[in-house]
């Protein structure tokens, strides 16, 4: 852990590394500039160009632009710029992070092959079992059919609304065209 503290320096801020070194110096400190407290840090990208560069910025950078806006948005709206609203709106609303989309632009297309892909090899295998199956019982043939209405009707099969009641015009046991 030391060894990543010292390999990495922190990057100290701009109001700060002045009154270091005015402090450092004192004999430089009546030449050096005072330092204006109500003025905003220096942007580290120009605001105007955040949406193209924001997924370049590493986290730190991100960070630091996010307070810098949030620092711009408790002045009133109507003094800020376009380019100002439009950063603002893009750090908070943007297709980045969690807002991230999660299908790229061709992957459309390839959902929809791999979809057709499967379902013709899940056509191919029922065709093939298909095909491979014993034919129909000989009792699913329509004489079968028939013939069963027959017995049904002289075993009185059902005699109060089935085949055997008076009236009927029901199919009874035939099934097919």
């Amino acid at each position: 852990m030391q060894a990543l503290r010292l390999a990495r320096p922190r990057a100290l801020p701009r109001p700060f590394l002045a009154r270091s070194i005015a402090a450092a110096s004192p004999a430089h400190a009546t030449a050096a500039a005072p330092v204006a407290p109500h003025l905003p840090p220096e942007p580290i990208i120009p605001l105007s160009n955040v949406e193209a560069q924001w997924e370049r910025l590493s986290p730190d950078e991100q960070l630091a632009v996010h307070q810098q806006l949030e620092e711009l948005q408790k002045k009133d709206w109507k003094t800020l710029s376009i380019d100002e609203k439009k950063a603002a709106y893009y750090v908070a609303f943007g297709p980045h992070g969690p807002r991230a989309p999660t299908h790229k632009p061709g992957d459309t297309v390839k959902l929809l092959l791999g979809t057709l892909a499967g379902i013709a090899v899940a056509g191919g295998v029922f065709a093939w079992f298909r095909s491979r199956a014993p034919p129909p019982p000989r009792s699913l043939t329509k004489e079968w059919e028939e013939a069963s209405n027959e017995l049904a009707r002289e075993q009185k099969m059902n005699p109060i609304s089935g085949i055997s009641s008076e009236g009927y015009k029901g199919k009874g046991f035939v099934t097919h065209k």
